[in-house]
């Protein structure tokens, strides 16, 4: 057998702080390594695999779409990406209703940057501290973290950060040059920070005030995640523009912006070799069918729920506090996530760090609860 981990180390640049084992299988809420060893995903490789590891739905509709048409240039017109768009449309916020389709999330962030600024005639855009938009130039330049940053800057010009859910900042930093607000419903790698009702409203006010494009980022959160189809539906507003990925098309790459009727673009001013191929549409297709034929949404809220009255009924000497929303969960811990996460791995579950203290756990939302149970016994006994 060849030494897999030997050939990547070889030829792969080092970027990626990996995890000493090779998966390779997955099923449902379930990976396999190398080894024939076993695991719970609690991380569904980033949010991603929200309608399970290899879907048999969307296993199918790629096989079938693989076999008929791969690329199609974005010069032509395509019956997978005019389905796939129908399909998108009737799940979207009903004020979103023209899309451009990318391969991944910082993709679309891109997008959302250059349309902003050239619908607005505005350069400035103001981003929340401990916010993660992507790690291309103009997505890097609105993320907060400085480990990503430092080494590539000069970054875009006009991008500030402000404290998450502080109005009142936020407010001081708006100005005439203003063109985007760029915002989370819930940071992610941020620490599962959730978001206040009020905080966004009072964001969406003062879009319209000032003649700002309020952009998004449901790109970890869309797609069933927080227990609606996108986080926005319990929020009351409405973007400008909605960045979407990971979970989109069932694990295989695929990104959107959505735009409202306010965006317009001029034909040849923004484009993609590869966005809204036909294998992406047709995999996307079969992955919100998937969705909504088994309400994802409201089995994410369900298990979330279930998932923290089980972990809460432990007494859990290492953890600060549980935070939750749909299958979407943040475990604050008292010290560093890392040494926790390697404990888990050791005994068959797959997490996620999310800065420094906190344990994130992103399971696919088709997870059984006989799994939760599992993962929750184990959870226990590494965080007692």
């Amino acid at each position: 057998m060849k030494d897999y981990k030997a050939l990547i180390q070889q030829y792969e640049l080092d970027v990626y702080p990996r995890r000493d084992v090779v998966l390779v299988k997955g099923k449902d809420s379930r990976v396999w390594d190398d080894q024939g060893k076993e695991y719970i995903d609690l991380s569904s490789g980033i949010s991603v695999a929200n309608v399970g590891h290899c879907n048999e739905k969307v296993v199918e509709a790629i096989s079938k779409q693989a076999g008929t048409l791969i690329t199609c240039a974005n010069t032509f017109y395509n019956d997978a990406k005019a389905i796939f768009l129908e399909k998108l449309f009737s799940v979207a916020p009903k004020n979103l209703t023209r899309a451009f389709l990318t391969n991944s999330g910082t993709e679309a962030m891109e997008a959302a940057i250059k349309f902003a600024r050239s619908n607005t005639k505005k350069t400035k855009f103001i981003s929340a501290m401990k916010g993660f938009h992507g790690r291309t130039y103009g997505a890097l330049s609105a993320t907060y973290k400085k480990e990503y940053r430092e080494i590539f800057e000069p970054l875009v010009p006009g991008f500030s950060f402000v404290p998450y859910n502080n109005f009142e900042k936020l407010a001081e930093a708006a100005d005439d040059q203003t063109a985007g607000i760029i915002l989370e419903l819930v940071q992610g790698e941020g620490g599962i920070n959730i978001g206040q009702k009020e905080y966004f409203q009072q964001v969406r006010e003062l879009c319209n005030e000032k003649g700002i494009m309020l952009i998004i980022d449901e790109i970890q959160t869309g797609f069933c995640r927080t227990g609606t189809m996108f986080a926005i539906e319990q929020y009351g507003i409405e973007a400008d523009m909605m960045t979407v990925a990971k979970s989109i098309a069932g694990g295989f790459p695929m990104g959107a912006i959505l735009c409202s009727d306010k965006i317009q673009i001029e034909k040849g001013k923004h484009g993609s070799t590869f966005g809204g191929n036909p294998l992406a549409c047709a995999a996307g297709t079969a992955s919100i069918d998937y969705m909504i034929d088994n309400k994802l949404w409201e089995q994410a809220e369900a298990k979330g729920k279930y998932f923290k009255e089980k972990l809460s009924a432990h007494q859990l000497s290492k953890v600060r506090e549980i935070r939750v929303i749909g299958l979407m969960i943040g475990i604050e811990l008292k010290d560093k996530s890392q040494p926790i996460i390697v404990e888990l791995l050791e005994k068959g579950i797959l997490s996620l760090p999310a800065g420094t203290t906190v344990l994130r756990l992103l399971p696919p939302l088709t997870i059984s609860y006989e799994d939760l149970d599992k993962a929750v016994t184990i959870l226990a006994e590494v965080l007692v």
